[in-house]
């Protein structure tokens, strides 16, 4: 039996407030148990609901140095879905409505959590072959490894590996301030380890000192490797590009389901989408008081309106594309200036588009099934969910050539009857327009060919069973027996 450690700052279904969640939370359930015992820890939130927080048992607690003073560790466990949940408890810290949000306060928790997890380790009566770390809050693990952790014989047999979500966030501040939270002698602060354009950089050092890397899509390992997408670090992943692989995240097939999901009028599958499909759309424009008509294409997004999500070329085209025979919908909260252009065009066109700003879990579910498209054509994409959901669903996905949407996406081609969904290279908004027109020629002259798209990408496997094996792969080449 092989035992890994997932360390992360959240995890479905405790706390999420993005896609590192559900990849924390879904991975290790499908991690094949006859084989590996790998159990997750992350920090005890004060915002973890109460339902979660009364079943959490005791473990064990003890007091460790650090910033000169003598802190609180408690330990909690929980067993969900056959994985263990272990919680590192510290109410200074973890206290608050949400997980993070002031920079310079999260840099402290999150050193912290580093030095309680592998402070905690050699109380649980369980030894971890490897440790599995998430982004930049844990980034700090594996150099901690190679440092104040190393000397022991309980940690010298431990392998890391950090796997990069989104490369954008590197958990850095000057190097007085990271080099005080991390406790590492000034060695650690140089160019080739933790810092970067002289400031310190937590992503950095995981990157440095981890024995493997992986990144949430094969393109993106690709893509950071470039300056334009490699925020800075592009150099040091070219360096490691022997140690770095992409691995495309699943979903939950359980939880997004169309022939079995609660929060639809019309439940359906592969064999009767032509008919049961339209139906959530129809509940759909009723609810909304938009002009009712199942024909008519509807085309949707869910999603954080951010810059990111290429919503800038969204706003060019708004314009042109509502002269079209179609409908937009949107579900999301992001900038002020997105939610309130698309406030602006549901009120100008409200019979075509409407505007929901803020998230609904089960207003998510609703629009996956009632909308023919997804757009999602993102400045920079590491993996994506939504367009993977939206495959599930029998919804055609317009996507950007970037990250995991070039990965899971494959471009529509009527000559040869191939393709799940339509694409666009080129960061353009007219490219993109060309492109959903394109999409909608297909939906109403061509319905059988739209028609057999909806099959294939209905039969597209995105469960976490395929990255579970991939992941599985890299666990045993680290541990090596």
């Amino acid at each position: 039996m092989k035992n890994v450690l997932m360390l992360a700052s959240e995890a479905v279904p405790f706390i999420k407030t993005g896609g590192l969640a559900d990849v924390v939370g879904s991975l290790p359930k499908t991690i094949d148990k006859r084989y590996y015992d790998c159990r997750v820890m992350i920090p005890k939130y004060m915002c973890i609901p109460w339902e979660w927080r009364q079943k959490m048992e005791y473990v064990t607690h003890f007091y460790m140095d650090y910033l000169g003073q003598s802190r609180y560790v408690g330990v909690l466990k929980y067993e969900q879905d056959g994985v263990t949940y272990y919680f590192i408890d510290n109410e200074s810290y973890f206290s608050g409505d949400r997980p993070y949000g002031d920079w310079y306060w999260d840099l402290e928790k999150f050193c912290f959590f580093c030095y309680a997890a592998l402070s905690a380790l050699p109380l649980l009566d369980w030894h971890p072959d490897l440790i599995h770390c998430h982004d930049w809050q844990t980034g700090l693990v594996p150099v901690l490894l190679h440092d104040k952790f190393a000397g022991g014989e309980f940690y010298r047999s431990i392998k890391s590996v950090i796997t990069i979500h989104n490369l954008k966030f590197q958990g850095v501040w000057d190097v007085k301030t990271i080099q005080r939270f991390t406790q590492l002698s000034d060695y650690y602060f140089t160019a080739d380890k933790l810092e970067c354009k002289k400031d310190g950089n937590l992503l950095k050092g995981g990157i440095v000192y981890a024995d493997a890397i992986t990144t949430v899509s094969d393109t993106y390992a690709e893509e950071i490797k470039m300056p334009f997408y490699g925020e800075g670090l592009d150099g040091l992943l070219r360096a490691r590009e022997h140690d770095l692989r992409g691995i495309v995240n699943g979903i939950d097939y359980d939880e997004w389901n169309p022939e079995t999901d609660k929060f639809l009028v019309k439940n359906y599958n592969a064999k009767n989408f032509r008919k049961e499909k339209a139906r959530n759309k129809k509940a759909l424009q009723e609810e909304w008081g938009m002009d009712v008509d199942p024909g008519k294409m509807m085309i949707g997004i869910v999603s954080r309106l951010t810059d990111q999500k290429g919503l800038d070329l969204v706003e060019c085209i708004m314009d042109e594309l509502c002269q079209d025979d179609i409908q937009f919908v949107v579900l999301g909260t992001g900038d002020e200036k997105y939610e309130n252009m698309f406030r602006h065009y549901d009120w100008k066109y409200h019979n075509k588009v409407s505007a929901q700003i803020y998230y609904s879990n089960a207003i998510s579910h609703k629009m996956y099934a009632a909308c023919d498209a997804y757009l999602m054509p993102s400045l920079f994409e590491p993996c994506g969910l939504s367009q993977l959901i939206a495959l599930r669903y029998g919804t055609i996905p317009i996507v950007r050539e970037t990250g995991g949407l070039r990965d899971t996406v494959e471009p529509f081609n009527e000559y040869e009857d191939k393709g799940t969904g339509f694409s666009f290279m080129n960061y353009n908004a007219h490219e993109m327009l060309s492109t959903i027109r394109y999409a909608e020629k297909i939906y109403y002259d061509r319905k059988r060919d739209w028609n057999k798209m909806v099959d294939r990408a209905m039969a597209t496997d995105y469960s976490w069973r395929t990255s579970a094996m991939k992941y599985q792969e890299l666990y045993d080449w680290l541990i090596g027996y």
